[in-house]
Parts: C-alpha cells; sequence; structure tokens
C-alpha cells in the first residue's frame, strides 16, 4: 500500500465512507504501527469540526408509522414485510452520503491549494537548503508546534533509511525530533511539551535509519538545514 493510498484509506474510514473489511484491516494496521495510529487520530481531530457543522438528515415524515403499520398487519404477504436490517443500512447510507459530499467538498479545496492540515498563520516559517544550497522543503510551524512539512525535492533515500525533522527550541540545547516523514512525504508533525517556535530556531531534515535516529539525536546526513523567520501577515 502506497503513503497516498493509505492516506485516502484513513480519511474514508474516519469519514465513515469505508467498508467493514477495510476499517478492520486499518484496524490491525494501527494496532501494529504507532506511525499508521498516529496517523489515524490526526484524520480524527483533522475531521472532527464536521460533526459539528454537520446538519442531521431528517428521516422521511411517517417512516416509522409505516413500519409499525405494516408490522401490525398479520395477514400482509410476507414481500411486503419491512426489513428493519435493510432501513438501517438505507440510514447509513443517507449518512455517508451526507459525509461524502462534505468530504468532496474538503478534497476539492486540497485541489485548490489549502492544505487541511497547516497551521492557518504559521508562527514561523523555514526555508531548508541542501549542501548545495537548493531549497528542499518548507517548515511551517504554530503556536503549539504542529509544524507542516512541505517537501520541495524528493531525495532518493535507500529502502533501509528514513526521513526525520529535527528543530532546536532551545540555541545552546539539543536537537528536538519532530517525527518521521514516512515514505518520504510530505506531512503534519505534532509534537507537545516544546515552547512556541520563534525566530531564527533551527530546522533539519536528517537521513536516519528506518525506525528513526537510535541515539534520539541526528546521526545525518543532513539533507536539509534552515532557520526560522516569522511571516509577514
Amino acid at each position: 500500500m502506497t503513503d497516498r493510498s493509505l492516506d485516502m484509506l484513513i480519511d474514508e474510514v474516519v469519514l465513515g465512507l469505508a467498508s467493514d473489511e477495510d476499517r478492520r484491516r486499518l484496524q490491525a494496521l494501527a494496532a501494529q504501527d504507532a506511525d499508521v495510529a498516529s496517523r489515524l487520530e490526526q484524520a480524527r481531530q483533522r475531521f472532527a469540526p464536521l460533526d459539528d457543522t454537520a446538519t442531521p438528515l431528517p428521516l422521511p415524515e411517517g417512516l416509522w408509522d409505516r413500519i409499525a403499520a405494516r408490522l401490525d398487519k398479520a395477514d400482509a404477504p410476507a414481500a411486503e414485510v419491512i426489513d428493519l436490517a435493510q432501513v438501517r443500512a438505507r440510514l447509513g447510507q443517507w449518512r455517508r452520503a451526507a459525509l461524502g459530499a462534505v468530504a468532496a467538498c474538503l478534497v476539492m479545496a486540497v485541489a485548490l491549494g489549502w492544505s487541511l492540515l497547516s497551521v492557518a498563520e504559521p508562527l514561523v516559517v523555514a526555508v531548508l537548503l541542501d549542501s548545495e544550497g537548493q531549497a528542499v522543503a518548507l517548515i511551517e510551524s504554530g503556536e503549539d508546534n504542529r509544524t507542516q512539512v512541505t517537501l520541495l525535492e524528493r531525495p532518493d533515500l535507500p529502502a533501509d533509511r528514513v526521513m526525520q525533522v529535527w528543530t532546536k527550541p532551545d540555541a545552546d540545547g539539543p536537537p528536538v525530533s519532530l517525527g518521521l516523514l514516512a515514505g518520504g512525504a510530505s506531512r503534519t508533525l505534532t509534537i507537545r511539551g516544546l515552547p512556541a517556535p520563534g525566530p531564527s530556531q533551527l530546522y533539519e531534515i536528517t537521513s536516519e535509519p528506518a525506525g528513526g535516529s537510535p541515539t534520539d539525536l541526528p546521526t545525518g546526513p543532513i539533507l536539509g538545514v534552515g532557520l526560522a523567520k516569522k511571516p509577514v501577515i
């Protein structure tokens, strides 16, 4: 499964659009892979506002009265008996259709260049440069250190290596890992317990062994590095 197809599966499960088989498959993956579990939780948080904004769909007028009337007919032909399982399934289809319409709008927004995961007004922005001075990534980080990493180049890493993102909240302190870019894809990384990012804060991406640095410090090589700037808003 590619990283993109996994993201699509996660969104479908969170929105209630996935089949029972796909939902069970994702739950099994999340139980075995902490990165998948983290991405699933991020998707749940991202789509949570939909429950607050979605308008409940009323049942057709008189539906339950018609169901009760048919169930009360002792002599009704078997073909006219209402299958409650089908009724529940149809209600579920209505709900999925409503969520699907909202999801389609969100996908369209992404296609137009909006990022659902990005911070609306980042406190700092950093452009990371490689050893040749070429821009390889854009960093946008907000007050809660929710950091959007947008790759501008896709480094050709061996299968046993992974990209790891670091920052230095304290210029005199050690680097702190913000997380891994599994599959070499752009991603939003979330970490708690750090002070809000500020100007001149260092960010870098390094190549590390699969699973991340074994020392909790960068082992390199450095793929991109840069200092944060406060954006003009």
